[in-house]
């Protein structure tokens, strides 16, 4: 009997950079913000025939007790600029920007976007993010910013209204109004939008580009933003590199769907995941403590159990024991990153694996913090993303390579040919644009 075909997956390839990831001491590290490199890591995932390349991006550099952060990019272009340029050296592949809708306007930000999808014949995409903090919000003359919780929130004088998804579901809205006022013969007509965050009217500038809509992609798993993609978004971009947590973070996405009119093709999931290669799963798995270890230096170590503790804690040793002390929950230590979940929740995680494996507070920020989804030899990480995208972990991934702008290389070189064999993953294009890569219908355009 002849094997059934396997799911179709999808792959796109993240710039890294703005987090740990990035082994930034290696000899074959290159530019953060140098054309050539985001040159160089998207022709790679275009020759891997991936959908898309993505970038993210920061609206502020963050800070760590008053320092700028030893991990983040100084300098970092913003993201359409770059997308525009890398639409003149690449063909066919998808190019994401993450662009934020609580510090930006729909009008002008859609006339962007569309510009975008204009240049590269169909390929771009949004990643929609929010922003909930005032730190950032110091940066915009409005000032204001919108709590998660949702009360109005200020800084000065400046007042704002909702949470940041209710700001970002109307201006994804808005964006998609704007983009549908011109008619398929390319007639532009008149808009008019009075919501709770927007009231606009006008002409939009821009004729529909040849997607009709960018691409829309979110990147959040709260229940509101699960809720806001399954409503939205085109693509979902997650944390879930578990195969367990993969199946269950999948079936509620899938699930929320139908309320909102939309099968379950109509919203891709793909979650964001590292990977490292041997010849062998046995120096896979070596190559791999060796890269945890150059991630989580010593000092960094110390700046990890910061961000949980909201404490200054330089005079600890990495190689000891971690703080008796509890973290505080109210902290300023650190500006403009998530401290994602409970602290003292966090911290008691962190005491209990320190003290059933005897760790110092680096091996314990290293095991803590692990974020490398497939190790192993090439034929063991396709079997692994195909294992993911059978059994409804994931529709596809977006790689996020450990080096800059080379750590893409390896991946499409040894496995991506397997993954073609195996007749998992497309061996050519059969589209132009990133909806045609994606799956996706084309919007209606209204006559």
């Amino acid at each position: 009997m002849t094997a059934p075909t396997p799911k179709q997956m999808h792959l796109a390839a993240h710039f890294p950079g703005v987090n740990n990831t990035t082994v930034w001491a290696d000899p074959r590290s290159r530019s953060q913000i140098d054309f050539s490199s985001f040159e160089h890591l998207a022709r790679t995932a275009e020759r891997g025939r991936f959908d898309f390349f993505f970038l993210a991006e920061g609206l502020r550099l963050r800070e760590h007790n008053g320092r700028i952060h030893d991990l983040d990019v100084v300098g970092r272009p913003e993201s359409l600029t770059v997308l525009s340029a890398l639409a003149a050296v690449t063909d066919r592949l998808g190019l994401a920007a993450t662009v934020n809708t609580t510090f930006n306007e729909p009008y002008e930000l859609a006339r962007r976007l569309a510009t975008l999808d204009h240049l590269s014949d169909g390929r771009a995409a949004w990643n929609v993010v929010t922003s909930s903090d005032a730190f950032t919000g110091e940066n915009f003359r409005r000032g204001g910013y919108l709590d998660r919780a949702g009360p109005p929130q200020a800084v000065g004088s400046a007042r704002t209204a909702g949470t940041p998804y209710t700001r970002a579901a109307e201006f994804v809205a808005t964006a998609r109004e704007l983009w549908d006022t011109w008619t398929p013969d390319g007639t532009p007509r008149p808009f008019r939008h009075q919501g709770q965050h927007f009231t606009i009217e006008g002409e939009f500038t821009v004729p529909r580009s040849p997607q009709g809509h960018p691409v829309v992609i979110q990147a959040g798993d709260s229940p509101e933003g699960r809720e806001f993609a399954a409503s939205a978004a085109d693509v979902i971009f997650t944390r879930h590199g578990t195969l367990e947590a993969g199946r269950t973070f999948y079936t509620d996405v899938k699930a929320r769907l139908a309320k909102y009119g939309r099968q379950p093709d109509d919203l891709k999931i793909m979650p964001g995941v590292t990977f490292v290669l041997g010849d062998s799963d046995a120096e896979a798995q070596e190559s791999a403590a060796e890269i945890r270890r150059r991630q989580v230096s010593p000092q960094n170590a110390i700046l990890a159990l910061e961000q949980v503790w909201g404490r200054d804690l330089s005079s600890y040793d990495p190689d000891g024991p971690l703080p008796e002390i509890d973290p505080d929950p109210d902290s300023g230590l650190v500006q403009g990153r998530v401290r994602n979940g409970d602290p003292l929740a966090v911290a008691a995680r962190w005491r209990a694996l320190s003290e059933a494996k005897g760790l110092s507070i680096r091996q314990t920020v290293i095991e803590a913090t692990g974020r490398q989804s497939f190790i192993g030899s090439p034929e063991t990480v396709a079997s692994e993303l195909i294992e993911f995208v059978s059994t409804d972990a994931a529709d596809g991934f977006i790689l996020v390579p450990h080096l800059t702008p080379g750590g893409l290389d390896d991946f499409v070189d040894r496995v991506v040919p397997l993954l073609q064999e195996r007749g998992a993953f497309r061996s050519e294009y059969a589209g132009s644009t990133l909806r045609s890569h994606l799956g996706l219908a084309d919007p209606v355009g209204k006559d």
